[in-house]
């Protein structure tokens, strides 16, 4: 195999070597289901499902774990705000990044574990920690397990970091740590949070840690050593350094590679939830087509930050009309084009190189103007194998428009069960966001909440019987002024 990847460890483009010949295992930390998903969160997953894509394309069987975060102190929080179990606000934001995948074309994780589904395994690599000397138990008996970054000589090696220069670990009560930096494994269970949030260990009742239960669910579903790991560049520090490290301290052989995606960004910042500047794909789904959304997702460098704005959105959805549009046109004077076997020469060593979209884009866009030149002059047999390899090179973005879930499809709601369904899922998950804003008297929220609606075209009403909701019968405000 030719492809070489950036490896976020050792900051170079290497070649690929799979663990297994024709094998690749992929973990990828999905979302802590603390709310539904913005278009940030939903980047990371576009990235992994066109790399899948592209070793599916070449013959190997891939293993793509993507983990759900059920448990975590922000989802305590939210939802003791919301007056709801912590478990049911969880699966209901879970359900909404399911609809968000699967809304934007991509392929489903060959398993997506949770993290309360995986206790045993988290308490046994706890053990062996403690035992290799490396972990610790809090002397206050807070239930607190801690990992000894200092016992660890390479702690800070995919980072570049070194220890003595790290801010302290501010993820449990730095009482109990031998060292500020120290961090938390598992957290003891404290008066006031619900009881169904703990699970007893020989250490007390507690929850995990946010690292520890990555490094467990990953060797569970891809063994000790495996090809890639990967998640969005806020998680390389302290996220992914502290699962790189108590996995090797516990003999593990761990990920050969590390891949991060950059952010998608507003106004130079990262898009969260905490800076209110989200932008949450029900809303914009419902602005745009999906597969336009997944265009503008997929055609930066995946090391790239995506600035968001309502003018680069358009100017994606416009690009990839154009595209879209040969195709149809094709396809009608052209029956039964499947894809070719393979792709452009040029389209794969773009793809080899880092999976360099926006060069496999632009030999995508030369082939689409050949293409459309072989139409205009009625050249019925080159056309066909032009059709060929679009939808060839297209299929490896999962963007081909005639193959599913995108065919037959025009706009968002106007045709296709499957579709209309899934975008439905995503706006209802906004409106019980909203019901209990309202229900908890925080109306700022839930003005917002409607609001948010509003601009992409959907009225909400509220009743004795409860809230419904439709499409409005005129367009969405603009944002952009024009």
């Amino acid at each position: 195999m030719s492809l070489r990847l950036y490896d976020s460890a050792s900051s170079e483009i290497r070649d690929f070597v799979p663990v297994v010949p024709g094998k690749v295992g992929i973990y990828h930390c999905g979302l802590t289901v603390q709310g539904p998903p913005h278009i940030g969160h939903i980047r990371k997953e576009v990235v992994f499902d066109v790399l899948r894509r592209w070793f599916e394309h070449n013959g190997s069987e891939v293993t793509i774990v993507a983990n759900v975060t059920d448990i975590e102190d922000k989802i305590l929080v939210k939802s003791a705000e919301a007056g709801r179990p912590w478990w049911a606000w969880a699966y209901e934001n879970e359900r909404a990044l399911d609809a968000a995948y699967e809304v934007l074309g991509c392929l489903p994780a060959t398993y997506q574990p949770r993290a309360t589904g995986h206790i045993p395994e988290m308490v046994e690599l706890m053990q062996v920690l403690i035992d290799r000397g490396h972990a610790y138990a809090a002397h206050d008996e807070s239930g607190d397990v801690y990992f000894d970054v200092r016992s660890w000589p390479s702690y800070g090696e995919l980072s570049g970091q070194k220890v003595d220069e790290m801010e302290p670990a501010a993820d449990a009560d730095p009482r109990g740590k031998r060292d500020p930096r120290d961090f938390a494994l598992w957290k003891g269970h404290k008066p006031g949070e619900p009881e169904t949030a703990s699970w007893p260990t020989p250490f007390g009742r507690g929850r995990p840690g946010w690292h520890l239960e990555c490094s467990a669910m990953a060797v569970k579903y891809l063994g000790t050593e495996f090809d890639i790991h990967g998640g969005g560049i806020d998680l390389r520090f302290p996220h992914h350094e502290n699962e790189l490290a108590q996995s090797r301290a516990a003999g593990q052989p761990f990920a050969r590679f590390w891949m991060h995606n950059a952010w998608v960004t507003t106004s130079g910042e990262k898009m969260s939830k905490s800076l209110g500047n989200s932008m949450l794909v029900a809303d914009v789904v419902q602005r745009v087509r999906p597969i336009e959304l997944r265009y503008y997702l997929v055609a930066p460098h995946y090391r790239s930050h995506i600035e968001f704005s309502e003018g680069a959105l358009e100017e994606a959805a416009a690009a990839f009309r154009r595209i879209e549009g040969y195709v149809v046109r094709a396809s009608g004077v052209t029956t039964n084009v499947a894809p070719a076997p393979d792709v452009p020469a040029a389209f794969r060593a773009a793809m080899d190189d880092d999976v360099s979209v926006p060069q496999a884009l632009a030999v995508l866009f030369d082939t689409v103007r050949e293409g459309n030149t072989l139409l205009a002059a009625g050249e019925r047999v080159e056309l066909r194998a032009n059709l060929a390899s679009v939808r060839a090179m297209l299929g490896v973005l999962g963007l081909d428009p005639l193959s599913e879930p995108w065919v037959g499809l025009d706009t968002v709601g106007a045709s296709g069960d499957r579709l209309r369904g899934v975008v439905e899922a995503l706006v209802q998950a906004v409106i019980e966001q909203r019901q209990q804003a309202r229900e908890n008297k925080d109306f700022a929220t839930a003005d917002l909440l409607r609001d948010r609606l509003k601009a992409a075209g959907i009225v909400v009403e509220d009743n004795p019987d409860g809230t419904r909701w439709e499409l409005a019968d005129t367009a969405p405000d603009r944002t952009d002024g024009r």
